[in-house]
């Protein structure tokens, strides 16, 4: 069941204050946490994943992007203030490298500020005043595309074999793992409770 939307209009009539509570910032804090640990289980799921693709083993990490972008648009869901989903994407990231040792190493960083920003954008773009299936499918599919502008960059993808199949994963990945799950995560944990006294729930009983 989704979250009711009446509360995402009435509450968010104006753009909301940048100021984070002690309470919110140790929420997304928390969500780094779990989630950088999440994206490092990734990284190791991404070797098995690329031997059992055989030829298209390569396309392996498009598969498996759009998990990476959850927790930026998680964070804005829940707690409904500019820059907090470009903010745990980095901090995420942090915890992959400098807690965990990723192989990937510190570029990380940078990867998590593009993801961050990209899917960042669409809930920008509507003032954070729309939370709808609509927006959080377009996070996913603008921070898709973010990454996939980045690594045309940094790893060249645009020269390489099977590019249109690539951008074809990495499109679905984004939209599915990325911005929808991010919906039906946040959905599961308001309808526990336990968001009830954090900007989402307050919009929603508001």
């Amino acid at each position: 069941m989704s979250v009711p939307q009446r509360g995402d209009g009435a509450a968010t009539r104006s753009l909301p204050s940048r100021r984070l509570t002690l309470q919110e910032l140790v929420l997304l804090a928390t969500l780094s946490v779990v989630f950088g640990f999440l994206y490092w289980a990734l990284v190791q799921l991404w070797g098995p994943l690329r031997v059992a693709m055989g030829p298209l083993g390569d396309l392996a990490q498009n598969v498996l992007i759009g998990g990476w972008f959850v927790v930026a648009p998680l964070a804005i869901y829940i707690v409904r203030k500019p820059l907090v989903g470009v903010t745990t994407e980095i901090l995420a990231s942090v915890i992959e490298v400098v807690f965990l040792g990723s192989p990937v190493g510190p570029i990380l960083l940078l990867t998590g500020l593009v993801q961050g920003t990209g899917s960042e954008l669409p809930f920008f773009l509507t003032r954070y005043r729309r939370y709808t299936w609509t927006t959080f499918g377009l996070s996913g599919l603008s921070a898709a595309l973010f990454s996939l502008v980045y690594n045309m960059v940094r790893l060249g993808w645009a020269g390489q074999d099977w590019f249109a199949v690539r951008v074809g994963f990495q499109a679905v990945s984004g939209l599915v793992l990325g911005g929808l799950a991010a919906k039906v995560i946040g959905d599961a944990l308001y309808h526990t409770g336990v968001l009830d006294n954090y900007p989402i729930g307050r919009a929603v009983s508001a």
